[in-house]
């Protein structure tokens, strides 16, 4: 239960989105979001931390900065080596 809490302090995106403005010399969010292709709300929803940062979004940020996909799972504070998969996901339902 502590590496849940302490995961959820580390993790925060607002540190990765910063990153990608200053990097790709952008204004604000509504610019990040017309580079990234996605609606402005997705943006502020990942700030306010109401939605994830999802593979799809880290894929278009990779494609978008050229940054590693393992350089911008740091700078959001994702330090986990390793994702375990669930058993049930690869039974037929």
């Amino acid at each position: 239960m502590e590496n849940l809490v302490a995961e959820e302090i580390s993790y925060n995106p607002d540190n990765l989105l910063d990153a990608i403005i200053k990097q790709l010399h952008l204004k604000n969010d509504a610019a990040l979001s017309r580079t990234l292709e996605v609606a402005p709300p997705v943006i502020s929803k990942i700030r306010h931390r109401r939605l994830p940062i999802g593979a799809s979004m880290l894929i278009r940020m990779h494609e978008v900065t050229e940054l590693s996909i393992k350089d911008l799972r740091t700078l959001m504070g994702d330090r986990r080596t390793k994702f375990r998969i669930s058993d049930q996901q690869f039974k037929p339902k």
